[in-house]
């Protein structure tokens, strides 16, 4: 994959090009996945040459001088620690191909982030959205079934996309769900979205005409895309006479959010949401916190006997 530099001149690299190859096909990764690496890893390159170095000669100093040229150019910690986690990848298997005698991105530390609690829709609001749509029509009844179903199991949008006939046992009421790097899981969904998706598949689909094996198609027959989805959930949520500006990644974190309310453990939480690593679902924490107060408040005997026995959070 070929990139221009910052001086618009395209730019390649032998190193770089058997990476995302590897990624591409060990690997499995994403096309959304592939690029963000290739473009992190071709902003370094093209930074290097700016100061007549290649990637042969990067040391952790030429990095850290690296990482100060994107904060003069504003980028955010969480964008500088995203990079940092691709050169850790990268130059890992730099040292294994024998390209390089150590990984100069290891000896650096990542930036400080201030996590930002994910948005999140009351049950309440999430109600009003799965209500917007017009059932009685094959758009309408497309689109509910599609929320019912990123609501049920969590899905993000790509893997909305992606699902298959197949992937669905109707009689289980189990879906398998290609994640990120084609790793699957299998998720169960609760009666409801259970029968909008049986009937979709069974009833309405074939009034898409279908030209492709997805089971959310557009009008065309072809597999919805990732916009078309995006841009739905934003008008049923208008019509909901929701005024924040949310996204298909709000259900997401709606339906981790309203699990662990329920009394789910984060793990379990995990391996539905597809996390590879527990600090991805951890964001969600503050949630069991607030849970486990009202429990301690609840049951334990300093509490029962002191009502006014606080616990400071």
């Amino acid at each position: 994959m070929n990139l221009e530099s910052n001086s618009g001149k395209e730019v390649n690299h032998p190193w770089i090009d058997g990476y995302i190859e590897f990624l591409l096909v060990m690997k499995g990764l994403t096309e959304n996945s592939i690029e963000s690496y290739s473009r992190d890893l071709y902003d370094l390159f093209s930074f290097l040459q700016s100061k007549s170095h290649g990637m042969e000669d990067i040391d952790e100093q030429s990095l850290f001088l690296y990482f100060l040229y994107l904060r003069k150019k504003g980028i955010t910690s969480r964008s500088v620690s995203r990079r940092l986690s691709t050169f850790r990848m990268f130059f890992d298997y730099t040292y294994e191909q024998g390209w390089t005698n150590y990984n100069p991105a290891r000896l650096l530390d990542n930036p400080k982030i201030n996590k930002l609690l994910p948005e999140v829709l009351s049950q309440e609001n999430i109600g009003k959205i799965l209500q917007q749509p017009d059932c009685s029509t094959k758009l309408g009844y497309r689109d509910r079934t599609i929320l019912e179903l990123m609501y049920a199991a969590g899905l993000r949008v790509s893997e909305v996309c992606n699902l298959l006939p197949l992937d669905f046992d109707d009689q289980s009421g189990i879906l398998k769900i290609r994640g990120k790097g084609q790793k699957e899981r299998l998720v169960p969904i609760y009666k409801q979205a259970h029968e909008f998706l049986d009937n979709f598949i069974s009833n309405w689909r074939e009034w898409f005409y279908p030209k492709e094996e997805a089971i959310f198609l557009n009008r065309s027959g072809r597999s919805l895309s990732r916009q078309g989805i995006w841009k739905m959930i934003k008008r049923y949520a208008q019509q909901a006479g929701i005024t924040r500006n949310i996204s298909p990644h709000t259900i997401r974190h709606s339906f981790a959010t309203h699990l662990l309310e329920g009394g789910a453990d984060l793990r379990s939480v995990q391996l539905l949401l597809g996390h590879a690593d527990i600090s991805a679902t951890e964001i969600y924490t503050h949630v069991q916190q607030n849970r486990l107060l009202e429990i301690h408040k609840k049951y334990h005997p300093r509490s029962q006997k002191h009502p006014d026995y606080e616990l400071q959070n």
